[in-house]
């Protein structure tokens, strides 16, 4: 294992980035290694994931390389192609939408409920992790910037006490991780990102339903606009 170094293979045409290697199982640090690699763009829609290529990158047999996508697999992060093998999850112009429209019908409905229940210490934790979103903006981490985003928001969620509503929506949200790069490689896109956290905890401090609604609709309808337009260029 070369912790916290760079292997590069031209066969495949990318580069894994190895982070230093926590106490973890083998099979939690190739899981948290390809999603990382996935969230970043390093394995971008639509791309082969080589098992051999990356079992010899991360220093580990092809066992937990198996696991790990089965588990991306059941997420929908990755998908299994006959002849072909894994690949990166891909969505169709038609389903991201859906997932968006489902999205907006239990977010709303979540965070209604939320504002009910919501506590200091809840909007406390809503201000740390826009703060972590914020710091991470700035050095371009795109991995901790997107962990740091879905905190933000399920804060919120968590809130609402509606556990089988909170596990649909972990299911969209993972449906569309392979696309967060894209969104937040742009810096316009990670300005307006801070901009629209702070009006969404405004928002929320004022306990203001109807005007928090309306803040996650118009965040939510933003990256919608972009990424219709870079799914539907993959597309033609």
């Amino acid at each position: 294992m070369m912790d916290g170094k760079i292997r590069r293979n031209h066969r495949v045409g990318w580069t894994m980035d190895i982070e230093a290697r926590p106490p973890q199982t083998t099979q939690q640090y190739v899981l948290s290694q390809v999603r990382r690699a996935i969230l970043t763009g390093k394995l971008a829609p639509g791309a082969p994931i080589r098992q051999d290529t990356l079992a010899e990158q991360l220093g580990v047999s092809r066992v937990p390389i198996r696991e790990a996508l089965k588990i991306l697999e059941g997420e929908g992060q990755v998908t299994y192609r006959p002849r072909r093998g894994y690949v990166v999850a891909e969505l169709a112009l038609e389903d991201f939408l859906e997932v968006y429209r489902l999205r907006r019908i239990l977010e709303e409905e979540a965070i209604r409920q939320t504002l009910g229940r919501i506590t200091d210490e809840d909007v406390t934790r809503l201000e740390e992790a826009h703060a972590e979103v914020v710091r991470s903006s700035r050095i371009h981490d795109i991995t901790a910037m997107a962990a740091a985003n879905r905190l933000f928001h399920f804060t919120l969620f968590e809130a609402a006490g509606m556990p089988r509503l909170l596990r649909f929506l972990n299911i969209l949200w993972d449906a569309t991780d392979v696309y967060r790069s894209r969104y937040y490689s742009e810096e316009s896109n990670r300005d307006r990102v801070d901009q629209e956290h702070l009006g969404i905890i405004e928002a929320v401090r004022a306990r203001d339903a109807d005007e928090l609604v309306r803040r996650l609709n118009e965040h939510r309808d933003g990256t919608v606009a972009t990424l219709r337009e870079f799914i539907t260029e993959r597309q033609i």
